[in-house]
């Protein structure tokens, strides 16, 4: 399936989780904290610490840890706080 990472299009197998993908890429650090702009990534991988949160189609906030891909998905680095689009 195809998906877009800020705005480049790569592929992503069915089942792979968001992080899946980015780290798979390469990338390990997709947001910035909201006081210090301080880079965040997976940190415990199961959903609880929310360090991996990204935007997906427009919506911001998105575990990346939890979120399986769709065929489609629009995949943003999230940097602080991000309102809803």
């Amino acid at each position: 399936m195809k998906v877009r990472i800020d705005g480049e299009e790569t592929t992503a197998l069915e089942g792979q989780t968001v992080a899946g993908v980015l780290l798979g890429r390469g990338l390990t650090s997709w947001r910035t904290t909201r006081g210090s702009g301080r880079p965040r990534g997976v940190f415990c991988g199961i959903g609880v610490c929310f360090d991996c949160l990204v935007v997906v189609n427009g919506v911001a906030d998105v575990r990346a840890c939890q979120r399986l891909v769709r065929d489609g998905d629009d995949i943003r680095v999230q940097h602080g706080a991000e309102l809803p689009s």
